[in-house]
């Protein structure tokens, strides 16, 4: 069944073809209950011959207009209101009834609201003209009234439901690619903060060691040689941070296993050890409950926002202290504070001043917590707030 309908839809001529054969088949029909005195539509003239039955009557006059007005139905796609109002016109005078409500379907089902209105209107305009100026021969012509309204309405809804269905779909349709647009910038976002985190972290590290061998020009050999040597460690780190971040935009479909390995809090030693051999003075204070038992991305949310605290330190305050406190556990939550002095008299600001802090605010609201700033005379600290959960 799902193969006819599909076949049927994409080729609309054999469908066609289809509907035109069941129309003939069911104006037979009509016209024999017509033998019987039986109309379902108001007839303002009995058309002389029309009700003969003989096929070869129908290539004789008027006689032909039944199945010409079948065979119109391979017009229905392209003008359906001209087709629709011609089949009116016809169906007072011939028993043309089954293509004018396929018609008046096709309609409804592919016009506007307004059209689809007037055309049904101009429909229905035969039954009270039925009812003024035919005269009354009993049952029969109340029951031709109803059963053309009845069928009317029922054509019509029919197709304003096929209507409804399609534009229904065409809707989730649209819904599914604005979604699908705001998975991928939700995903271009969540790349572009990864590389200004790792990309950031890796290089000002790699400034500070180069500006320590700039100003120092005094240095043993071996002082120099263990600079280099973190330099070039620090570098091809960078390149690998790069690489991995570089897999996941090639990767078509990004999920789990396309994802780089991330740092999560337990990784926060390691870190911590990278900023003090790049000679940033730290003071950590830690009281919190085993890492291990937080959500991985929150932990992963904390771990980057401590490592951007830590870049934004170098960059804006290298000869300070820096003091880390990490607090709180499953019922209060994690409390991170990063607190460092101000300069006294301000350099050139950096280039992208400011989006480090942005995206630490987006981390920390993306995991359901939130970040405060204070600035005084003397010290800029932030506070993090991010919940515990398990």
């Amino acid at each position: 069944m799902i193969d006819v309908r599909r076949a049927l839809h994409e080729h609309p001529r054999i469908a066609d073809a289809a509907l035109v054969f069941v129309a003939v088949g069911l104006t037979v029909l009509v016209l024999r209950a017509q033998l019987s005195d039986l109309s379902v539509y108001p007839q303002l003239t009995s058309g002389t011959g029309l009700i003969r039955m003989l096929p070869a009557h129908w290539l004789i006059g008027g006689d032909a207009v039944p199945l010409l007005a079948c065979l119109s139905l391979f017009w229905r796609r392209r003008h359906p209101v001209a087709l629709a109002l011609a089949l009116v016109a016809a169906a007072v005078v011939w028993p043309v009834v089954v293509p004018l409500l396929i018609a008046l379907f096709t309609v409804a089902a592919t016009c506007p609201g307004r059209t689809t209105l007037r055309v049904t209107g101009v429909a229905l305009l035969p039954v009270p003209a039925h009812l003024v100026l035919a005269p009354y021969t009993g049952p029969l012509s109340a029951a031709t009234a109803v059963s053309a309204v009845a069928l009317v309405g029922a054509a019509v809804g029919w197709g304003l439901n096929v209507a409804g269905i399609r534009e229904r779909a065409l809707r989730a349709e649209a819904d599914a690619d604005l979604r699908a647009a705001r998975a991928r910038q939700h995903a271009r976002e969540e790349i572009a903060r990864e590389m200004h985190d790792v990309l950031a972290h890796r290089l000002t590290l790699l400034s500070v060691h180069a500006g320590a061998l700039e100003f120092h020009r005094t240095a043993s050999p071996a002082e120099v040689a263990e600079a280099v040597g973190v330099i070039r460690q620090s570098a091809g780190q960078a390149l690998e941070d790069l690489q991995d971040v570089l897999r996941v935009l090639r990767t078509p479909q990004v999920d789990a296993h396309a994802e780089p390995p991330q740092p999560t809090l337990a990784d926060l030693d390691r870190l911590i050890e990278e900023a003090r051999a790049a000679g940033a003075a730290l003071e950590v204070r830690r009281d919190v409950e085993d890492p291990a038992t937080m959500d991985p991305a929150t932990s992963r949310a904390a771990y980057r926002i401590l490592q951007e605290a830590l870049t934004n330190h170098r960059k804006h305050a290298p000869r300070g202290p820096m003091r880390l406190s990490l607090t709180g556990g499953a019922q209060e939550g994690l409390t991170i504070t990063a607190r460092n002095p101000v300069r006294s008299r301000p350099t050139t600001r950096p280039t992208g001043a400011g989006q480090g802090l942005i995206g630490m605010n987006e981390r920390a609201a993306l995991a359901g917590g939130s970040m405060r700033r204070v600035l005084t005379a003397t010290d800029f600290s932030l506070e993090i707030w991010l919940p515990w959960t398990r």
